[in-house]
């Protein structure tokens, strides 16, 4: 699952006048480790269609799934609360 606050960053590179494009994971903050064990936002997935970009697209989409659930889950809370006070305040009077 992704971390939370990552996205999936399109860009464009240039070599001898032909444009590519390519994927890579951007956090909000550094968390992906890299070669000299500093950490950096970023985390490339190299083209549309690679193993790395594909297996990035399911984490992306399974934590905004997990991040829906728990949006529902709270609002499903808040009105719990809401009938519970109300039904509450009714017995009291």
């Amino acid at each position: 699952m992704a971390f939370p606050g990552c996205c999936i960053v399109r860009y464009q590179a240039r070599s001898n006048n032909l444009y590519y494009w390519y994927y890579k994971l951007q956090a909000t903050e550094p968390i992906f480790p890299t070669k000299s064990g500093k950490l950096t936002r970023y985390k490339h997935l190299g083209a549309s269609g690679t193993e790395a970009h594909i297996e990035v697209l399911m984490q992306i989409n399974r934590r905004n799934q997990l991040d829906a659930l728990s949006r529902t889950l709270d609002s499903l809370m808040h009105c719990w609360s809401d009938l519970y006070e109300n039904s509450k305040s009714e017995n009291q009077s």
